[in-house]
């Protein structure tokens, strides 16, 4: 078999789009502005939050904390972890959006490959809200044993 062989649709198609794009030339697309990549930078988190179930669990999430976080008083840098691991699940759900909204616009069979990028995409999230837990716990578990304890000794 020739290298290559049995890709050829998909390749033809992804380099016909290379060639046609932008000005006709056989160009790149011109580069969008600044402000133009922040709208559709927004609309994606905005679109995402609004469709996706698990990202509105994690907003919840990060309502919670932002709460719990005042009543009992987190310190700065207690914070600033906090602020990093919202980052960093929010972010991660959106790659793993994206990559299942890639993935379906691919293929609309079962594949073996198409199942694993979604689920290493959703394992990514998984693992890292489960860390993400795991270090709320460390930062605030002490916090609540003690601000119950005063609650009820007085």
């Amino acid at each position: 078999m020739e290298p290559g062989a049995g890709h050829s649709s998909q390749t033809e198609l992804n380099i016909d789009r290379r060639e046609t794009a932008g000005n006709g030339q056989g160009t790149a697309p011109d580069r969008q502005t600044l402000p133009k990549s922040f709208k559709n930078a927004w609309e994606g988190i905005v679109v995402s939050i609004a469709e996706e179930r698990n990202i509105k669990i994690h907003c919840f999430a990060a309502v919670m904390v932002m709460i719990f976080g005042c009543i009992l008083h987190i310190s700065v840098t207690e914070w600033c972890i906090c602020f990093l691991l919202f980052g960093l699940i929010m972010g991660l759900e959106l790659v793993n959006t994206a990559v299942e909204s890639v993935v379906d616009l691919v293929t609309e069979e079962w594949h073996p490959l198409a199942k694993r990028a979604k689920d290493c995409a959703a394992g990514a999230v998984l693992i890292s809200s489960i860390w993400a837990a795991a270090t709320g716990g460390t930062i605030f578990f002490p916090k609540l044993y003690h601000f119950i304890i005063d609650l009820f000794s007085k």
